[in-house]
């Protein structure tokens, strides 16, 4: 696993001049641009373009000299490790641009104490250790997620420090959260714990447990012996002794928080190895936080997008849907006047023919007949002349801007 380097100024001067800069990017795992950067904000000068070619040809080259550091300037420049990979766009550029600003943290400095660790640490000593971890714990709002051994309190507490001061120096809060103790970077929360591994061993019964048994045993014997005795005796009464003993290593383990992220998955575990410990992280641990607070960046923008593409399909299929529904309500209103119309042609000529075959008067049951018919000819006519169909369709709220009445959505979109 990659961990990062820290130099002097003038040693990162003479790297800078003893091989090309895209070389010296690729094993920094950083853009050339990214390391153009760096020595520009420690102002550190580079070859000039052409000069490697003329050297190479054998022409005479000038190497600029090192310039004396400005006052209050860090002389230790740290290139956190990084990775040259197929990020999105967004989360290479924070990952080179949290790099750039780490290169100013100091690894063996000690960092300002932080409230908010002193607060963690306070309660820690105050905690009782686990009875079979042996690990102390905190966190609630405003403290940090720790559990430690008692005995690893102190290199927490420094680490910690390192670790905050670190993320300050990129741009990174540490703020209080709802539940614990969180980091806030471009508008995103990230989550964090620290942790201790335990080791475990087969449990070596003590003396005094191995007295336990022993009186245990002599109890159940004289039960048998006088036949007092019963099921609880030969299973619930006997002691119970852990299986394992756990014991705390003393490695400490910084993980940020664990989140489904679409299409990405940056490091979130930092672990005490062999070369390294978890105070001398201090940069790589902030750029991670800024890394993966730019990939949930990332993948909340892509989900925002990604519902918002759904919200227009529906609305495009509700919008089809509607325009079917009012098409369909007119097509059945037009039907329905043609059907009219074609009775009232037919109603209009049975009048007529009444009218002619019997005259006016006619006689009694033809003539109450023709008198129903011609008044359901006059209701009718009215209702089909333009101010009874602009009544009705008024009452039908049809063919106007509530042509969609009674429409509902399925419920499935």
């Amino acid at each position: 696993m990659a961990v990062s380097r820290t130099f002097t100024r003038l040693e990162f001067y003479e790297l800078v001049w003893s091989k090309p800069m895209t070389h010296l990017a690729k094993e920094f795992a950083i853009s050339d641009v990214g390391l153009h950067k760096i020595c520009r904000k420690h102002d550190i000068p580079n070859p000039p373009l052409g000069w490697w070619a003329k050297k190479a040809a054998g022409k005479p080259v000038m190497q600029i000299p090192l310039p004396r550091a400005k006052a209050g300037a860090a002389d230790r420049i740290t290139i956190a490790a990084g990775q040259l990979g197929q990020e999105p766009e967004l989360i290479a550029a924070a990952r080179e641009n949290a790099r750039v600003l780490a290169s100013s943290i100091g690894t063996g400095v000690e960092a300002p104490p932080n409230a908010t660790v002193e607060r963690t640490a306070a309660k820690l000593r105050k905690a009782k250790p686990a009875p079979v971890t042996g690990l102390v714990t905190a966190g609630g709002a405003g403290l940090i997620k720790v559990e430690v051994a008692p005995a690893s309190i102190d290199r927490l507490e420094r680490a910690l420090n390192r670790i905050v001061a670190a993320a300050e120096a990129i741009g990174i809060k540490l703020a209080r959260g709802e539940k614990t103790a969180v980091f806030e970077c471009e508008g995103e929360t990230i989550g964090f714990s620290v942790g201790e591994t335990t080791r475990r061993e087969k449990h070596v019964m003590t003396e005094k447990e191995q007295a336990q048994e022993e009186a245990w045993r002599r109890k159940r014997e004289r039960r048998w012996n006088r036949n007092e005795w019963d099921d609880l005796d030969f299973d619930f009464s006997r002691p119970r002794f852990p299986e394992w003993d756990y014991h705390p290593t003393g490695q400490l383990s910084f993980e940020l928080e664990h989140c489904y992220l679409l299409g990405g998955s940056p490091r979130r575990s930092f672990r005490d190895a062999k070369i390294q410990r978890l105070e001398t992280m201090a940069s790589d641990i902030a750029v991670g936080v800024a890394v993966l607070a730019a990939a949930k960046k990332v993948d909340r923008l892509r989900r925002e997008e990604e519902a918002r593409q759904r919200q227009e399909a529906r609305r495009r299929r509700e919008l089809a849907l509607r325009a079917q529904h009012v098409e369909e309500r007119r097509g059945g209103a037009l039907d329905k006047v043609l059907e009219e119309l074609a009775a009232l042609d037919r109603l209009r000529r049975l009048v007529a023919n009444l009218r002619g075959a019997h005259g006016a008067a006619g006689e009694g049951r033809l003539r109450a007949f023709l008198a129903f018919a011609e008044h359901r000819l006059t209701s009718r006519e009215a209702a089909l002349s333009a101010e009874g169909l602009a009544k009705r369709f008024e009452e039908q709220r049809l063919f106007g801007e509530d042509d969609d009445h009674g429409f509902r959505a399925p419920h499935y979109y």
